[in-house]
């Protein structure tokens, strides 16, 4: 580290390093604090020449509390992802900044921002006055429930103040407590804001559910992940190195002896980290973190602090414990594997066929996407050349429903080898084809159903003539010749190939 000649050099209390006296200030509330609010701090020592932070600074921001729940934002303002929700043209932002919190119901994967949502929420709610009450289904009983609701009662009787309630998991909690909500919702007594990666159709009460708005929340692509990683980085002080660029400390400084050793994370592992998470920005800061954590106490135990601790992409693998494989699930890759699968199939290459299931598979892909596929590969093309083929569709469907993955990867397996070994038909699918392209090439109005096959459940129906003359096919030995087509279409095969 350069400094001026004669200038007196200072030890950190924290770290221990030797520093120029006009740096020490900086340098202590960088240790002493971290993150973003010495950001600026640390941009001022690198323009003089000082090395990267020292690990026992990161160490320390690193211990205690999760890193997801220590870089939680407060304001919409550094909310990542979700633009479609929360975006600038969006309908809840306006009403969230106006402070004009609906009841809501925020539906989500884990890790794509529901409970960071509740956070800034509570946050802004809190400046405005509104009394702000969190609880946790898988904790929280009825009667407490019924506590938060009378203490409410009592806020907006005596002091007309608002009371916001965040029920996290709220699927967890069954009908009967659900219930409990319900008058008090209605009368706005509480502002109900519930939390679930459960579909709320099917686990939140239908009573309850049309007095909340239900925001449905997406897994975070993968550029808000990165956005996300580095911020993270940068508030931990951890130097970003771009493809060719060394990790020796010499560019910055040698440390002094006795300092712990500079950090630093290759960009490519962040990337690699941004697409393995699969959206859940929970699991890529906690990952994160514990491939930092990792090197630190690596770099210790070796006592090799000479070039400082390098994160690579492996270490970002091991501390995820994570396929190598990256496979976009909401991107072109998704689709481009399950057209291959699905022309594997076609074109009856049972090997091509189970390597781009294990492809989809291994790379993270729901199971139970691919099984309504094969559900509709089984009818599109296998058809009536094998009618089993719908039977094992549907079996594989429900086997990945009950036991999940890893197991049902060989249930899959199974049904894919059998599909591309059957025999194909598309007879059915082009006949459905033609009735469609039939249906949308008719001018004014569709022909009627002819009489004598319209239900008649009624006296007036019979009256008027329906049912009259239909032929119970049953009671006849001999087949039955009876139109069944309107009459406009009389004659007409949808099982012949049309001329384009």
């Amino acid at each position: 580290m350069e400094g001026t000649a004669g200038e007196a050099r200072v030890q950190c209390p924290v770290c221990l390093r030797e520093l120029p006296g006009a740096d020490i200030n900086a340098h202590l509330d960088r240790c002493l604090q971290g993150g973003a609010e010495a950001d600026g701090d640390g941009r001022a020592e690198a323009e003089r020449g000082s090395p990267p932070p020292c690990s026992s600074s990161i160490a320390q921001q690193l211990a205690g509390k999760p890193l997801a729940d220590k870089l939680r934002p407060d304001t919409l303002g550094d909310y990542v992802g979700q633009e479609r929700v929360l975006g600038a043209q969006s309908l809840l932002r306006p009403l969230l900044e106006a402070h004009e919190v609906p009841s809501l119901i925020l539906w989500g994967p884990p890790g794509c921002g529901k409970t960071t949502l509740a956070h800034i929420i509570a946050s802004s709610s809190r400046k405005n006055g509104t009394r702000f009450v969190t609880l946790s289904a898988t904790s929280a009983k009825t009667n407490d429930v019924r506590d938060v609701i009378s203490q409410a009662q009592n806020e907006k009787r005596l002091f007309k103040r608002k009371t916001i309630l965040f029920i996290d998991e709220i699927h967890r909690f069954n009908k009967a407590q659900q219930d409990t909500f319900l008058p008090h919702v209605e009368c706005g007594t509480v502002t109900l804001i519930g939390a679930t990666t459960e579909n709320p159709s099917f686990q939140v009460n239908s009573a309850l559910l049309s007095r909340c708005r239900v925001i449905v929340l997406e897994k975070l692509s993968v550029e808000a992940m990165e956005v996300i990683l580095m911020r993270a980085v940068r508030s931990l002080g951890i130097r970003v190195l771009g493809q060719g660029e060394q990790h020796s400390s010499s560019a910055t400084g040698s440390p002094s002896e006795g300092s712990e050793f500079p950090v630093y994370i290759e960009e490519k592992a962040l990337s690699t980290l941004a697409y393995l998470c699969d959206g859940d920005a929970r699991t890529g800061l906690n990952g994160l973190q514990l491939a930092v954590q990792a090197r630190l106490a690596a770099g210790v135990a070796t006592g090799s602090s000479t070039d400082g601790a390098l994160i690579t992409e492996e270490h970002v693998k091991e501390g995820l414990q994570r396929s190598h494989i990256l496979y976009d699930r909401a991107g072109e890759e998704h689709y481009n594997c399950i057209s291959a699968l699905h022309k594997s199939m076609r074109g009856s290459d049972e090997n091509a066929s189970l390597y781009w299931l294990a492809r989809m598979l291994e790379g993270g892909e729901d199971p139970l996407y691919v099984a309504r596929r094969l559900v509709r590969f089984a009818s599109e093309d296998i058809g009536l050349a094998d009618p089993l083929a719908l039977t094992q569709a549907v079996a594989a469907y429900q086997g990945c429903h009950f036991i999940g993955m890893p197991e049902c990867e060989v249930i899959l397996a199974q049904c894919v080898v059998y599909f591309a070994r059957a025999p194909k038909s598309i007879e059915v699918y082009r006949a459905y084809s033609n009735v469609k392209e039939c249906l949308r090439m008719h001018t004014g109005p569709l022909p009627p159903v002819p009489l004598h096959l319209r239900n008649a459940p009624t006296r007036l129906m019979k009256n008027l003539g329906y049912g009259k003359g239909y032929k119970y096919n049953p009671m006849y030995k001999e087949p039955v010749e009876q139109d069944y087509l309107p009459e406009e279409l009389k004659g007409v095969n949808f099982f012949k190939e049309q001329k384009t």
